[in-house]
């Protein structure tokens, strides 16, 4: 019989031989027989109870290294187009490698997020350590999974915090990644069920303490899956860039335009100017420009800037941070139209007439200097009579021709009739420390109107020059509501006193009608509210549908390129229509439009929920402190489980489960929007004012939960409590036992019968 081998002996055999680990093919290979393969079975016990050794089913392994075929997940591509992957069992205590995947000409294409069985080979490289090839395609995207992990004495559980999700999951030991209790972590699902019926789940990524005060928006952003770190090649390539000088632009340095911003903004995209029409043809007539950073002499295509920003899509605000699509070197500097610094541009000249309607516009691809940077509330203080040193100088000879062209093109804004939502929006102020401090609703000022309606035309030039141009582009889209929305909205007109016509081809009129109606009564918000839901959802599209919401035949955003990579497609389509340089719309652009507007459309909707996340869950913060408070609020939604609440306070929307309503049983009808008790009769209805009482505020989820004390000013008592259930509670029935009993009921009544025949 041979010696047992040592211990040394027998990992350099298991990393020399990674697909023969098994104890049979290790007893084979050292001749291990009979009675020492307990001795063999104890060696390698030991070497695993060292952590030299990692046993997976019946097989040894190097825990620091990779098995020889792993399950793998496809990473976006590099810069490069290269794909790499994420292995999954990684058990190590170093970093994790690095594997490329090696495709073959006949493997299936993959994606981002698809899960592949691959053979791996390890090599030496400084980029990565591993190389892979497909096995087998074995799934796509497995579930995510954010939540708080919590201990236990196997493993342990992940509370999500998503509030849509209120079940836990189970992590077994081996998958925990080693979290620590009460840790924020990512996590996906690894089978169906587990222990005690639960969902399992394996750990990828811890996340730190969920209670820090700046980690809500870390939770949106690592929830959502949005890019918060820049590639070192990114970075190196917009630290190497150099300001653009007037080779091949205009000089608009003369020209005084100015910018006009939030207080807290960090860059500045757009300028305007405007000055009477000295054309006789056009008395009463105004010249508009508006000049936006020149972002495509920075961001050509084929670059990594432009990858990272294509991929990206754009830019995701939240209160504390902002997630650019540009590192800040370009769009904190060189994109930015600072105060009195030269800065590259492309600029619209449009002409109006004396009735604010568009005659005509150039575009100019230029070098522009700003004569001041500028911010809603000091300008609209100026026009309103009372301006500072700063925009004293600037009133007659700048902003109140600003202000005149704009009440210009307001009258023909209100003849095309837009759809004319007032919606506030809300305002979260933190302290330093990332704690709320205030919740606010913006004051919305003619100022904001003034700089929309320039950039709106703006965007309008855009689409109509490169339309005539016949150079492809992405328009922005928003088609009309569908008829069923329509019907919805209309009931819930009705519900409300309200009317919406039917039976015509719809216009934004028609809606602006019933918006205005509804003004200035407590209805308001319910009515605005459901027309904005009766919307469809604009996206980007290089066919061209229309803007439905804006009145426009043709639109395309040009106005913020430094935040939306739209505009820089329309940026270069603009640079190659005209001829101005080599940075213009590429073929590759061209030929992946479709897929760039279906893929920047979904990054948009994704920063929209993301954003709206973590300002509910600031809410919830803000709101954690006041549970057991009374609030007023609009009943804004009805659900089969509840209704929801927006307070008035916040604006902060919360639920009323329907089993706090006690035990009558609710009627829900969905075109209605209604719940009907069943013993009382009430009614509870869209836009019915309420009290309530705040139970409870989940800032990790967002979650508040809300308790019904009043509607319309009426004390509403549960109906049932205390009793055995209300009258009008259903009765559950058996199917089998109620056809039996009919049975029973018919024998017995013909007895009856026959005995009284008798």
């Amino acid at each position: 019989m041979a010696d047992l081998p040592t211990k040394a002996q027998l990992l350099d055999w298991i990393a020399d031989n990674p697909t023969q680990n098994s104890k049979r093919d290790i007893a084979k290979a050292f001749g291990v027989k009979g009675a020492a393969r307990i001795d063999l079975k104890r060696l390698l016990k030991e070497l695993e109870a060292e952590g030299h050794l990692q046993k997976a089913r019946r097989h040894y392994r190097d825990p620091d290294k990779l098995p020889p075929v792993s399950v793998l997940t496809i990473l976006p591509p590099d810069r490069n187009g290269d794909l790499y992957a994420k292995p999954l069992e990684w058990h190590g205590d170093g970093p994790e490698p690095r594997v490329l995947y090696i495709p073959r000409d006949s493997d299936p294409a993959l994606g981002e997020g698809d899960r592949i069985l691959g053979r791996l080979s390890e090599v030496r490289t400084d980029d990565y350590q591993y190389e892979a090839r497909i096995i087998r395609r074995i799934g796509h995207n497995p579930k995510k999974i954010l939540g708080i992990y919590r201990k236990r004495t196997e493993g342990g559980r992940i509370t999500p915090i998503d509030k849509g999700m209120d079940r836990e999951w189970q992590v077994p030991p081996g998958g925990t990644h080693g979290a620590k209790d009460g840790e924020l972590v990512e996590a996906e699902q690894a089978s169906p069920r587990g222990k005690l019926g639960l969902p399992t789940a394996r750990i990828t990524e811890r996340l730190g303490d969920p209670s820090a005060p700046k980690a809500v928006s870390l939770i949106a952003i690592h929830q959502h899956g949005i890019p918060d770190d820049f590639p070192d090649r990114v970075i190196e390539e917009a630290d190497h860039m150099k300001p653009a000088g007037l080779s091949g632009r205009e000089d608009l340095r003369d020209l005084p335009l100015i910018t006009i911003d939030p207080s807290d903004a960090r860059d500045h995209d757009d300028a305007v100017y405007a000055h009477a029409d000295e054309d006789p043809k056009n008395e009463g007539g105004f010249v508009v420009w508006v000049a936006i950073a020149d972002v495509s002499h920075y961001v050509q295509p084929g670059t990594a800037l432009d990858a990272e920003a294509r991929m990206r899509g754009n830019s995701t605000y939240f209160p504390d941070r902002v997630v650019p699509m540009l590192p800040d070197r370009l769009s904190g500097d060189l994109c930015s139209l600072h105060e009195g610094v030269p800065r590259a541009c492309l600029a619209v000249r449009m002409r109006l007439n004396a009735q604010g309607q568009k005659i005509g516009h150039s575009f100019h691809r230029g070098l522009m200097r700003s004569v001041a940077s500028l911010n809603y509330e000091e300008v609209q203080t100026a026009l309103d009579g009372a301006p500072n040193d700063k925009c004293g100088p600037l009133l007659d000879e700048i902003l109140k021709p600003l202000q005149a062209a704009y009440l210009a093109a307001a009258h023909a804004r209100d003849q095309r009739q837009p759809l004319d939502l007032d919606l506030p929006e809300r305002r979260i102020e933190l302290t330093d420390e990332g704690e709320v401090k205030s919740v606010n609703f913006k004051e919305r000022l003619e100022t904001h109107r003034l700089i929309e309606e320039f950039m709106v035309l703006a965007n309008v030039c855009a689409g109509e020059t490169l339309t005539a141009k016949r150079t492809p582009l992405l328009f922005r889209v928003h088609e009309e509501p569908t008829p069923e929305k329509m019907e919805a909205l209309r009931e819930t007109a009705q519900a409300s006193g309200f009317t919406l016509a039917k039976g015509q081809v719809l216009h934004t009129r028609h809606l602006n009608k019933l918006l205005h109606d509804s003004a200035g009564s407590e209805l308001s918000e319910l009515i605005n509210m459901a027309t904005l839901r009766s919307m469809t959802q604009a996206y980007y599209s290089p066919a061209n549908y229309g803007h439905f919401g804006l009145a426009l035949k043709t639109y395309a955003h040009f106005t913020s390129p430094i935040r939306r990579y739209s505009d820089l497609i329309v940026h270069r389509g603009l640079i190659k229509s005209h001829g101005w340089g080599k940075d213009g719309l590429s073929p590759d652009d061209i030929e992946s439009l479709a897929q760039t507007a279906e893929h920047i459309s979904e990054t948009e909707r994704r920063s929209m929920t993301a954003e709206r996340d973590t300002t509910d869950r600031y809410l919830a913060a803000y709101l954690s402190e006041r549970v057991g408070n009374e609030f007023t609020g609009t009943i804004a939604g009805i659900a089969r489980f509840g209704l929801f609440v927006k307070l008035d306070e916040t604006g902060a929307d919360g639920l009323v489960p329907i089993r706090s309503l006690g035990n009558e049983f609710f009627h829900h009808d969905r075109d209605a929007q209604t719940l009907m008790g069943a013993d009382s009769g009430r009614v509870i209805g869209l836009g019915q004012r309420v009290t309530v009482r705040l139970t409870e505020a989940v800032p990790v989820t967002g979650g508040l939960m809300l308790e019904l004390l009043e509607i319309e000013g009426e004390q509403v008592k549960p109906s049932g409590h205390g009793g055995k259930g209300g009258r009008g509670k259903p009765v559950r029935r058996n199917p089998g036992k109620a056809r039996a009993k009919t049975a029973r009921d018919k024998t017995r009544d013909k007895r009856k019968v026959t005995r009284k025949r008798r």
